[in-house]
């Protein structure tokens, strides 16, 4: 008879099937608790379930088979097709199995009536109910508990009604992402209604329940289900500073459009006010962008509003041709100071804004640039404050291997400076060049000859000083290095290099001293700076030298995969007469070599690694900079970082970070920099962690420089997460990675 029975239920239209209803249920629930829990915590903690047989036999099986399988112990087939069926009722379809202990079929009504223990099984979920109905067009499942398998997540429904082809309405249902045996967070709600065609949700009476207290309630709520992204309130944010008080903080989320959306967050400070600030971002076939804002209606504090604008925007007009807008203002010089987080965002002293364009061709890239800024620090002198650039073009042509071993480039650039103080004006530079250069499997020759000439239009400039200088100068250089290599280890199994490098370099000497400095300036000596043709930056500028720079790094590699565990460099310039060309207030050099350069990178070391940079001046056998940094990271989220930061006459900062678990269950960070110099700690914070099977719970609190006078302040955030589900409070995860070297906390599913 259960052959019979599959042939009764084959021969209802496709609509009408067994297999459209409870699929359709199935994936409501799936999509239902997906819209909550994006991803499952604790492959420990997993909700779990002994192996099931059946479970086999469903992956072995075509996903998209359309054939029904019934099969029951018993059976009985009535003449106008009606069927009862009795003990292991099984109802196969594709992947899918619907297990019972009697099913009653009607021919007629096209309905099924399913008895006793029903149960639901596919590759990634697992539900039972007791007993269910379908009919044409409406169905029911009561009691259903479910259990989703690549989620981690749990829960029941009380009962579930299908309405049309689409909604699915939830009566009573619970869920959770703890194990079983324990509900410390779980979501109730009274109803939940889901549309599969617009793939929306929406509940009623909807409470969060953590450690049996409510946390959360909402009489309605509207949700997305699956990815779809859904407009919405998303969850507040709790935090303190001393300069602005308790914050809160309440978001919500417009999905305008699939390439377009904004959120709009309401946050209120106990100290300063209401503040909105709106986010809206936009993604076109030719543009992105990204638009904030922070307006502050009155501030409880200093009186008046306060705003923040802030403009990154892209445009490619075709594949080589881009357009970049960024740009921010600030409503007054204390902004940052007030509202930033740390020492590093409270010392902003300018905003920067910029459009530029770009345009590249095969030999040819142009780039059209006009900048501006936006002074926060009042301190700053008036002969310190950058230029305004209204506007610049800068041009670059390459031609490669024109001829055997020959390249040329040509650079060229006209800019406007501006500026309320000063000299003013145009300047005008071009500097073309040849290049030959010979290769072999290990050295290099390259010889370049270079020539460049600078003019100005000034204005404002000082009584006697030419307002229309020119400036010419050639610059010669020959390059030549090695790359010798060995095998070396007790097997063989490392590639040591040794690969000197020398420039000879020679630039005539111009008397510069009249030129204004625009945009140039003197960078810190570096191995990359060692080998450069012009010791300066920028235009105004052009270092003269007879000089030779030689360097030697050895590193130690993994001969198989190249792997890097050992880099060292020392370099150093040879001066055979002494540089004559400076910047105003630039030291006079009178020296016969320059300061030792010496670089130390050891890595994959066991857990450890460090780096060492050093610049020593032997004329005044003195360091001019150091910087040193150790980490040990045996794990992601195990680390500890100590550094030192040496510059004479500028700081002198120690620097120590650590992430560590200290238990099974408790983490703890922490980091310190201190001022040797000021004898001051710039920024310090601590915080631990608590986390379980379904739930962690984060408290750091810092302290910081936030002003350029030396204030300080101090600010607490707080961070409940249900694993699962969501969290609540302020983000402290991405406050970590980024404040602690080398952290990144594991996937949730691969912590112990």
């Amino acid at each position: 008879m259960a052959d019979r029975a599959a042939i009764i239920i084959a021969a209802m239209k496709p609509s009408d099937r067994i297999t459209g209803r409870p699929r359709r249920l199935i994936a409501a629930i799936a999509a239902c608790l997906a819209a909550h829990a994006a991803a499952a915590d604790d492959l420990a903690c997993r909700v779990t379930t002994e192996a099931d047989p059946r479970l086999e036999e469903l992956l072995q099986a075509d996903p998209n088979d359309p054939r029904i399988d019934i099969t029951s112990d018993h059976g009985e087939l009535g003449r106008a097709g009606d069927a009862s069926l009795s003990g292991n009722v099984r109802i196969r379809m594709g992947q899918r199995l619907l297990t019972a202990d009697r099913a009653e079929i009607d021919a007629e009504q096209r309905s099924v009536r399913l008895e006793g223990t029903v149960e639901y099984l596919d590759p990634t979920m697992h539900v039972r109910g007791q007993g269910g109905s379908f009919a044409a067009g409406a169905g029911e499942f009561e009691g259903a508990q479910f259990e989703l398998k690549d989620r981690g997540v749990r829960g029941a429904a009380r009962d579930v009604r299908l309405r049309g082809e689409s909604i699915i309405d939830l009566e009573g249902v619970r869920y959770t992402a703890c194990p079983p045996g324990n509900d410390d967070w779980k979501l109730r709600a009274e109803h939940i209604s889901i549309d599969q065609q617009t793939r929306i949700g929406t509940g009623t009476d909807v409470k969060l329940e953590f450690m049996g207290t409510t946390i959360l309630y909402a009489p309605w709520i509207t949700f997305p289900v699956g990815d779809v992204r859904k407009s919405g309130f998303l969850f507040p944010t709790i935090g303190s500073g001393s300069k602005t008080g308790a914050q809160i903080a309440v978001p919500y989320y417009w999905n305008i459009a699939p390439n377009y959306d904004a959120t709009l967050t309401t946050r209120y400070y106990s100290s300063r006010g209401l503040r909105l600030d709106p986010e809206f971002r936009y993604l076109t076939q030719r543009s992105e962008g990204i638009f904030n804002t922070q307006y502050l209606f009155e501030d409880l504090e200093d009186g008046g509003s306060r705003s923040l604008v802030d403009l990154r925007h892209v445009t490619r007009l075709q594949p080589t041709t881009r357009l970049l807008l960024d740009a921010a203002h600030a409503s007054d010089d204390q902004y940052f100071e007030d509202f930033g987080v740390g020492f590093e965002g409270t010392s902003i002293t300018f905003l920067d804004r910029l459009a530029e364009a770009r345009h590249d061709t095969t030999h040819w890239s142009v780039v059209g640039r006009v900048q501006d800024y936006q002074i926060l620090d009042p301190d700053l002198a008036d002969a310190d404050q950058p230029y305004s650039i209204l506007p610049q073009v800068t041009a670059i042509g390459r031609w490669r291997n024109f001829a055997p071993g020959l390249s040329a480039t040509v650079r060229g650039e006209a800019a406007n400076f501006d500026r309320d103080t000063g000299v003013t004006g145009v300047r005008v530079d071009v500097e073309p060049a040849l290049e030959w250069r010979g290769e072999t499997r290990a050295s290099y020759l390259a010889a370049n000859a270079a020539w460049r000439a600078t003019s100005y239009s000034l204005t404002d400039a000082d009584p006697g000083v030419d307002e229309s200088p020119l400036r010419t100068v050639p610059t010669l250089s020959l390059d030549t290095g090695l790359v010798l290599e060995r095998t070396a280890g007790t097997k063989g199994n490392r590639l040591q290099t040794l690969e000197p490098r020398a420039l000879f370099l020679y630039v005539p000497y111009r008397d510069q001293d009249d030129l204004p400095v625009f945009d140039s300036g003197l960078p810190d000596l570096n191995l990359v700076q060692l080998f450069r043709t012009n010791r300066y930056v920028g235009a105004d500028r052009v270092g003269d030298a007879n000089q030779l720079s030689v360097g030697v790094t050895s590193r130690l590699l993994d001969a198989a995969g190249g792997r890097q565990f050992l880099s060292a460099t020392v370099g150093q310039a040879f001066y055979f007469e002494d540089p004559r060309v400076s910047l105003p207030d630039e030291p006079v050099r009178d020296r016969s070599t320059s300061d030792l350069i010496a670089e130390l990178e050891l890595s994959a070391f066991k857990n450890w690694s460090a780096r060492l940079g050093y610049q020593w001046n032997p004329d005044l056998t003195q360091s001019e900079r150091s910087e040193f940094y150790l980490q040990y990271r045996p794990s992601s989220e195990r680390v500890v970082n100590a550094g030192y930061r040496f510059r004479r006459d500028l700081l002198e900062q120690v620097d120590v970070s650590a992430a560590w678990p200290i238990g099974d269950r408790w983490r703890a960070y922490g980091r310190w920099v201190y001022s040797l110099d000021e004898e001051k700690t710039l920024d310090q914070f601590a915080g631990f962690e608590y986390s379980s099977c379904c739930w962690a719970f984060r408290i750091v609190t810092r302290r910081f420089v936030s002003s350029r006078t030396g204030d300080t302040d101090t600010s607490i955030g707080l961070q409940l997460e249900l694993k699962g589900l969501s969290s609540v409070g302020v983000d402290n995860v991405a406050f970590l990675r980024e404040a602690i070297r080398g952290y990144s906390a594991l996937p949730s599913e691969a912590r112990p």
